[in-house]
Parts: structure tokens; sequence; C-alpha cells
């Protein structure tokens, strides 16, 4: 059995990543925000394993929905990684998080520096199936769903 438990997003600025998310959807700080910095750690620290030798400084805190799902957002701070160039049809390309009140949470998203990317639609006509793709302030693309993926698109 497998089961995603989080998402980890970069973000160029931790405070404000941490309140817009509380703000629009609700999540809350389930453990930090941490601070690292490498000149206060052991060589073999688990960051340096896993973020790799050359970072030196960072923050990240776990955020939680009521769902159970999570966000782990990260502020690297040397070297700060945040302007390289991607793809955005390639690798990572979205989240998709179920929400009560679909209008409502596009107009928190927007209301705090959030956008707006694609109209609203309905998947399933007849049924309260609607889907709509936000983006965070920080350029990640949010989609939002007013039911679970297994209930919109199983026995279609």
């Amino acid at each position: 059995m497998s089961a995603i438990t989080h998402v980890g997003l970069a973000v160029p600025d931790l405070d404000q990543a941490i309140d817009w998310y509380r703000k629009v959807f609700d999540f809350y700080i389930l453990a930090g925000p941490f601070n690292f910095n490498a000149a206060d750690e052991n060589p073999s620290a688990m960051t340096l394993d896993l973020q790799g030798e050359e970072l030196k400084k960072m923050r990240n805190v776990h955020l939680m929905s009521s769902g159970g799902v999570g966000i782990e957002l990260f502020e690297f701070q040397d070297p700060t990684y945040y302007n390289e160039s991607y793809s955005p049809h390639a690798g990572f390309f979205h989240i998709c998080l179920v929400v009560d009140d679909l209008v409502g949470t596009i107009e928190k998203a927007v209301q705090y520096g959030g956008k707006q990317r694609s109209k609203i639609w309905n998947v399933n006509k007849g049924k309260p199936h609607y889907l709509v793709y936000a983006e965070d302030p920080f350029g990640h693309i949010i989609e939002l769903y007013t039911r679970s993926t297994s209930e919109i698109y199983g026995n279609q």
C-alpha cells in the first residue's frame, strides 16, 4: 500500500508562505519552523545527506490539512535555488486539494496574493464535480476539487 503524506514546496519567504496556506486553506503548523545551518551541524547530518553538501542554510515547516495531507515548505537561504529555471511541463506540475467551498477558496487565494488560472469546470455534467486551477503567490499551481479524485473519475 502507498499513500501520499505530504508534498514539499520551495518558497522564497517561509513566513509569507505559512501565512498564505493558513489563511487560504486553513492548514495548521504541525512541526516547525525549523532552522538549519550547516556550520552548526555534524557533517553526516540527515539534512546534508538529503539536500546535498552545498546547502549551507535553510528553514522549513510542516503544515497539515484537516484531511490529513501535509505540505512541507522550504526556504533555501544559502544557496537560494529559488531563481533556477525549470520547465513547467516536465516533472512536478501541480498539487491538488479538495475544498468545501470552491468559489470562496478562489476568492481567498486571490485576496491574499494568489491567482485564479482557469475557469471553474464541471467535470461530470449533472454532478457536483468541479475543478479549477489556482496559483499561490510563489508560482505553484494548485488544482482545487470539490470531491475526491476517485469520486470524480471513478465509474465514468
